[in-house]
């Protein structure tokens, strides 16, 4: 090759090298998102505006938009610790791995240490625990996703500017012996937040944060959006995070809607929804901060796998959904399973028909006399839509005998229940009355489940801003890190 050429190739690479050049890099990462979650979202949102026009969320509006595969190094249906160390580290490896290669015995370098090391400041948030395997594969580096404790301590170790969301699941180790992690925290120069109004009161002077939020789940995680009132959104973290590390060097900030899949996992189509519409709120405040700095921000958009086997349609419906009967819902499963619970203590004898005034109340699911039928159903057939929602939401014969059923299994002791393959494909573990209440208002709605576990289904990558156009076609999860790299030259 002659030198001609070779100057030639080097001017290139100068002027790409210097095209990438992304200051402010924003990662959101809906864990077990990916196009029915999303679509279903927005469908929901478009019901409720009386249907003219889709509404799409803000992440459907970039204009670079590809297709990721997900599958990690033995299995085409990954979890959260491999799929997010492709992500996170461009390396395939097992299940329950975090941060680390194939062999379980060496780190990887995620993008958030590649940045740090540049002089960036990083941010790491979630809905989830702090310590859980997405925010887990940015900063730590262990052979099982369980130990948290250890993934705690490099967290704290990492030096990482701001860390968000949750709190810790074992901050004292499994056994309680270890030494406390927010102690451990405090000595390596963090401040601790607890409190909404101490959020509130951060500045950049305060160095190196973690906040927790002042109402926490089960879990250590934040609550879901249908159950959240006053506390901290993802969205309100985003925008502290964002005020915290803005600064002449940049920063990269990781966002996980983590609660998006474990509301799948529990087939709860209700707690999907509005955690979506959450998450995307929170990329509303990137796309905020990249209006201001357009040329230097990129903001990717992605899933790390699938959850759920969700799907927009459903054999009872046929061609029809109708999604804004999701609003019959008024709580999670798991804000429901503790009203059952207290209910459950204090009324040793009740029964299925002391709970179907609660039915109603929580999920608009109903029995509806002869009478009330035959007048919904004449209003119905002269264009009524409440009328119609009305008769949709009755329960039928088979709905009642699927509740009842599902009521007093409820009603015995886990070890009392049955532990064989029909029982976990009716309640995949869950509580047996929440799952079908969710499983049966879905379906009048027009959505189904095909799995409590994740699926093997692709996922789709958005992106907006320098380098966005690198995000388009279809690609591995694994080359999500490689392009990041580029981005940040």
């Amino acid at each position: 090759m002659n030198k001609k050429v070779l100057l030639i190739l080097a001017l290139i690479v100068m002027a790409s090298m210097a095209y990438a050049s992304v200051k402010y890099l924003f990662l959101f990462i809906g864990d077990g998102m990916s196009i029915p979650q999303i679509n279903s979202a927005e469908l929901y949102l478009t019901a409720l505006d009386g249907g003219s026009a889709v509404k799409k969320l803000t992440m459907s509006t970039f204009p670079a938009q590809g297709v990721t595969t997900t599958y990690d190094a033995d299995s085409f249906i990954p979890d959260s610790a491999s799929a997010g160390t492709s992500i996170a580290c461009g390396v395939k490896t097992h299940s329950g791995v975090v941060g680390m290669d194939i062999t379980r015995k060496n780190p990887v370098k995620s993008i958030a240490e590649i940045a740090k090391e540049k002089g960036m400041k990083v941010g790491i948030l979630t809905s989830a625990s702090l310590d859980h395997a997405t925010p887990a594969v940015f900063y730590a580096h262990q052979a099982s996703r369980s130990s948290y404790y250890d993934i705690a301590n490099d967290l704290v170790k990492s030096g990482f500017d701001y860390f968000g969301g949750g709190g810790f699941l074992q901050p004292k180790g499994k056994n309680k012996d270890k030494t406390d992690i927010y102690e451990l925290a405090a000595k390596l120069g963090y401040k601790v937040v607890k409190t909404s109004a101490d959020m509130k009161k951060l500045s950049p002077s305060d160095g190196k944060v973690i906040v927790v939020n002042e109402v926490l789940a089960p879990s250590q995680a934040l609550q879901y959006e249908l159950d959240r009132q006053s506390s901290p959104s993802l969205a309100d973290f985003t925008e502290n995070a964002i005020k915290m590390l803005d600064n002449p060097n940049g920063f990269f900030i990781m966002v996980e809607g983590g609660k998006i899949d474990w509301s799948c996992h529990a087939n709860d189509a209700a707690s999907t929804i509005n955690d979506v519409i959450a998450f995307d709120s929170a990329i509303k405040k990137a796309v905020e901060f990249y209006s201001r700095h357009p040329a230097e921000t990129l903001i990717i958009v992605t899933g790390d796998h699938e959850t759920g086997g969700m799907s927009i349609g459903f054999a009872g419906t046929g061609y029809s959904t109708y999604l804004d009967n999701i609003q019959n819902q008024k709580v999670s499963y798991e804000s429901f399973d503790s009203i059952f619970y207290s209910l459950k203590q204090s009324s040793p004898a009740l029964s299925f028909n002391d709970v179907l005034p609660l039915i109603k109340d929580y999920f608009g699911l109903c029995i509806l006399t002869e009478k009330e039928k035959t007048e919904y159903t004449a209003l119905s057939n002269s264009g009524s839509k409440e009328a119609s929602d009305k008769l949709r939401m009755n329960l039928s014969g088979s709905d009642l005998k699927k509740l009842e059923d599902a009521f007093n299994m409820s009603m015995k002791k886990s070890s009392e229940r049955p532990n064989d393959d029909d029982t976990y494909l009716l309640y995949g573990g869950y509580e047996p009355l929440s799952v079908t209440l969710t499983h049966i208002l879905n379906q009048k709605c027009g959505i189904s489940w095909t799995t409590y576990s994740h699926t093997g289904l692709p996922v789709t990558t958005f992106a907006l801003g320098n380098c966005q156009e690198l995000f388009n076609g279809y690609y591995d999860n694994t080359e999500i890190f490689k392009k990041m790299v580029y981005a940040l030259n």
